[in-house]
């Protein structure tokens, strides 16, 4: 299935530690009609699943119409990727699932309700997450739960998925913490891998007991050793992502892995891994990569400075 990503605009109704938009980039968006011409130009070059992001989709006043439009134009995947902080009046889901809505992804950040309120940086709306989220799996359509792995997150992540199977989520997917744009400068946000691979393990391990769906992206598989199974380049598969400054392809985004270190060369995986992401190369180097592959590192990581 060929994957048309839309990112409607950066703007938000949560200010996340983590998050990469800029105060700039929130003030940019793509119009309706830019969406339904790019929806169209993806259907005359045979995309039949489209995704909203942001930023946060819900708050745009258009999106009920665009995903009739997308729709009526033939797309058979419809997907929304939220906070799910809207999704807390269950009329809203209704409205979305009348709309034609096939599917959905919410990021639930951490399962931790403390965690949460500080992670997303607005008050009391921990509460609003979990209802939305309830709302949403009682509507029995496909639902990814989006985890984020970062320096005060990664240790809980067993429990967060025992959370969320407790709630009837059978599938997540693992993100690792990213230093790009917004978020650049934050290097405490983002751990050493290997020291994050332990917990993934155990959770992983719950997963396949609990017969749940969980993918990890960004971690190499080379790192990830026995459940490299569960390594997932969404760039592999064909994905066109659209944003208001520009169209590419997802394996040309920033948040992808784009650097193969000396290491890698002769590595069972090099075919399908898409390498390290340039960011967490320039945070730690290779040495976890190499240590892995039996060889010395070559490649020494800077710890970048706030700008003055």
């Amino acid at each position: 299935m060929a994957l048309l990503d839309v990112i409607l605009g950066y703007d938000c109704n949560l200010a996340c530690d983590y998050c990469t938009i800029t105060a700039g980039m929130r003030e940019r968006a793509l119009s309706t009609a830019q969406v339904v011409t790019e929806l169209r130009a993806g259907r005359a070059a045979n995309y039949d699943a489209v995704a909203f992001t942001g930023g946060e989709p819900t708050i745009r006043r258009d999106l009920l119409g665009l995903i009739r439009a997308a729709r009526q134009l033939g797309y058979t995947s419809v997907k929304v990727q939220s906070n799910g902080l809207l999704f807390a009046p269950a009329t809203n889901v209704s409205r979305l699932v009348e709309a034609g809505i096939t599917r959905f992804h919410i990021s639930i950040h951490t399962h931790d309700a403390a965690l949460y309120d500080t992670l997303v940086r607005r008050e009391e709306s921990y509460a609003e997450m979990v209802a939305g989220l309830r709302n949403v799996v009682a509507t029995g359509l496909p639902l990814i739960a989006d985890i984020i792995l970062k320096a005060d997150t990664y240790a809980a992540l067993p429990d967060a998925l025992r959370w969320l199977q407790e709630r009837g989520v059978r599938a997540a997917h693992l993100w690792f913490v990213s230093l790009t744009d917004g978020n650049r400068d934050n290097v405490a946000s983002m751990p050493r891998m290997v020291d994050v691979v332990p917990y993934v393990h155990t959770a992983l391990a719950f997963a396949r007991n609990a017969q749940m769906d969980v993918r990890s992206l960004h971690i190499p598989r080379c790192l990830l050793g026995d459940d490299h199974v569960h390594a997932w380049d969404p760039g592999s598969e064909r994905v066109r992502v659209v944003t208001p400054e520009a169209t590419f392809e997802l394996a040309d985004s920033k948040l992808a892995g784009s650097v193969y270190v000396p290491a890698c060369e002769g590595c069972t995986f090099r075919a399908i891994c898409p390498g390290v992401r340039t960011d967490y190369i320039a945070r730690y180097g290779d040495a976890e990569i190499a240590a892995a592959r039996g060889q010395p590192p070559q490649m020494a990581g800077v710890v970048r400075l706030p700008l003055a």
